[in-house]
């Protein structure tokens, strides 16, 4: 192939129709975890009817999360195993990053201070699912 074959086949070519521009524009979507960082998300704790088992976790989603422990979606899971499905605790952050570094010291925290947590916000230690909905 000559050169001005090559010239000759880029130029029947032409130039990409609009929507292709945008699809190929759509195609350069960012990582997820630099979406969610849009969002915030929660720290919650649930417990089981005794009271003697608590979960911490984290979620950008609460209500529906909750949901999922309560009906034991994950039935292998350690909230499904140890009948954790009463929500004790719960606070937003602005943003996901922040969540799961409060999760991390929560986690990384003692019993005694978990319990601190939860009377401060909750002495009566209802399920605060009801406020959710």
């Amino acid at each position: 192939m000559t050169h001005t074959d090559v010239i000759a086949r880029f130029a029947s070519i032409g130039k990409p129709k609009q929507s292709q521009r945008l699809l190929r524009a759509s195609q350069l979507v960012p990582r997820m975890k630099h979406v969610i960082k849009l969002y915030g998300g929660f720290v919650y704790i649930i417990t089981n009817k005794s009271h003697t088992t608590l979960y911490t976790g984290v979620t950008s989603d609460l209500y529906s999360r909750v949901i999922q422990h309560k009906d034991k979606h994950y039935p292998n899971s350690f909230t499904a195993k140890y009948n954790c499905d009463k929500l004790v605790y719960y606070i937003f952050f602005d943003s996901i990053e922040e969540a799961i570094a409060r999760e991390k010291q929560i986690k990384g925290g003692n019993r005694a201070a978990k319990l601190k947590l939860i009377e401060r916000l909750n002495p009566d230690w209802n399920d605060l699912f009801s406020e959710l909905c």
